[in-house]
């Protein structure tokens, strides 16, 4: 931190050694994000169950997961913006309870309609936590090794969160129905809100300066709201129907108008010539990509409760060995590779690893069950826990004060835009050449998922490549651009 933000925190908060201090913002952190993770997890494995008590169809109940995407990918950029301008821990104190508060109304749904507006703001809640707690990590640790470190720390605990989740929610929900999947992040969410209360610093926006853009505001959450409707919609009824269609094209004019404001904007949300940066630019296209595979671990969970008939609990059990891949290779490996061989090997390993794991789950079988998904999802494991926390490394590499939650904001759009497109190209390739969605549909989905993991090996080939520094201290000053490599 600089020594102008340090003043501030000692000001705020009672004086503490550096060291704990940034540990507890740390800790914070990484309650806030499980959040987001748990969620995730418990509510795929609940999602059959919701279908059924409610009595709707799979179209329908995948609402209660695609509202919650939807939101959050639509407003992670103002989230990311506003706490900028406003304070990231008055934006990420906000975030947590209101997500907590939307939990439980969740959980009280009385109707598949109400569950999916509590999810939507849900989303919302969310957005505004994740944004601003990795750029609160942004802001305490320096670029490089330290950094790093923490972001390893951070995809650790988060993946124990997921594997605890797909358990968690498999034991909830039948032992309790899936209304108690809801009411596990209440607790949750009111700790890491006092924590994060008590112990992150108050202190004005990094980029205070400078006013929020409205206009831009309005405009990208509303075509990124649109955008992740149209692949939705894409994933449900195919790109060639007038629902994908007719948001496609709103989202590309209002989009199209963002950029325009920007252009003539004093104080632009997103400044052209910070997405023009080469890093930035590689890491979020690659991001897409990376991601965009991710949309087969849905497909998954149907497969293991539709085709093998697997109950919600055997689901979570099944989706153990990938998070343990994820917690102990993710957490502690991927820092540290990204130290010692720079970010383009990084890269192009994770992408070689997940078109593998995805090529391993093209002969996908009823007759050989779990084994025919096992090498392949972990695998696939095992280059996305390298890939997803190295991209968002490179996502905030190079951030000068005040554009830390821009970046941040930035990178989380690119990663939940690309979950929504796979999901949708993967499923309109299956249901293309299997429209009852068997095991045919799901060994085509799985070869469309290994042609977008060979496509993003491709870019990371392509594209330059960047190394962070590897001997930062604190109080370092930090490069506009990241280092690049030849």
């Amino acid at each position: 931190m600089t020594n102008e933000s340090q003043s501030r925190n000692d000001d705020a908060i009672p004086a503490r050694p550096l060291a704990t201090r940034t540990a507890v913002i740390l800790g914070v952190v990484i309650a806030a994000c499980f959040l987001d993770v748990v969620d995730f997890s418990v509510v795929q494995v609940a999602l059959p169950t919701i279908q059924r008590d409610f009595l709707v169809s799979f179209a329908s109940a995948q609402w209660v997961i695609g509202v919650y995407g939807l939101t959050m990918a639509g407003f992670l950029m103002v989230s990311g913006r506003a706490g900028d301008v406003y304070g990231q821990k008055r934006v990420f104190v906000l975030g947590i309870v209101g997500f907590a508060a939307s939990s439980l109304t969740a959980g009280f749904a009385p109707s598949l309609i109400f569950l999916i507006a509590s999810r939507a703001i849900q989303g919302i809640a969310a957005a505004m936590t994740t944004a601003t707690a990795l750029a609160i990590l942004a802001a305490t640790y320096p670029e490089g090794p330290k950094r790093n470190k923490a972001f390893g720390a951070l995809v650790a605990v988060l993946s124990a969160g997921f594997a605890a989740g797909s358990l968690v929610g498999g034991v909830l929900t039948e032992a309790f129905g899936w209304r108690s999947v809801m009411f596990v992040n209440v607790p949750i969410g009111a700790v890491a809100a006092l924590l994060a209360y008590r112990h992150i610093a108050a202190s004005p926006g990094r980029a205070a300066e400078t006013r929020l853009d409205v206009p831009g505001a309005v405009t990208i959450t509303a075509g990124l709201i649109l955008l992740v409707y149209a692949f939705t919609n894409a994933a449900n009824e195919g790109f060639f129907t007038l629902a994908t269609a007719l948001p496609l094209g709103l989202s590309a004019a209002v989009q199209t108008g963002f950029l325009a404001i920007e252009r003539r904007s004093a104080s632009p949300l997103m400044p052209l010539s910070f997405v023009r940066r080469r890093t930035v630019l590689e890491a979020n296209v690659l991001s897409v990509l990376m991601t965009a595979s991710a949309g087969g671990f849905l497909l998954l969970t149907f497969f293991l409760q539709g085709s093998l008939r697997y109950s919600a609990l055997e689901t979570g059990l099944a989706f153990l060995p990938p998070a343990a891949v994820f917690f102990f290779v993710g957490g502690w490996g991927a820092s540290r590779l990204v130290n010692r061989v720079g970010m383009k090997k990084t890269l192009m390993i994770a992408a070689g690893l997940i078109t593998l794991g995805s090529a391993l789950l093209v002969p996908i079988s009823v007759e050989a069950g779990y084994l025919s998904i096992l090498p392949g999802s972990v695998v696939w494991a095992l280059g996305a826990s390298i890939g997803f926390p190295a991209l968002a490394i490179a996502g905030l590499a190079g951030t000068q004060p005040g554009e830390e939650g821009l970046a941040s904001g930035l990178i989380q759009t690119s990663q939940r835009l690309g979950f929504p497109l796979g999901l949708a190209v993967l499923l309109s390739v299956a249901t293309a050449f299997d429209p009852g969605l068997g095991v045919a549909g799901f060994r085509y989905a799985f070869l469309g998922a290994t042609a977008l993991g060979t496509v993003g090996f491709a870019l990371a080939v392509l594209l330059g490549r960047t190394s962070a520094p590897r001997d930062a201290e604190v109080g370092a000053p930090t490069a506009t651009e990241p280092v690049m490599e030849d």
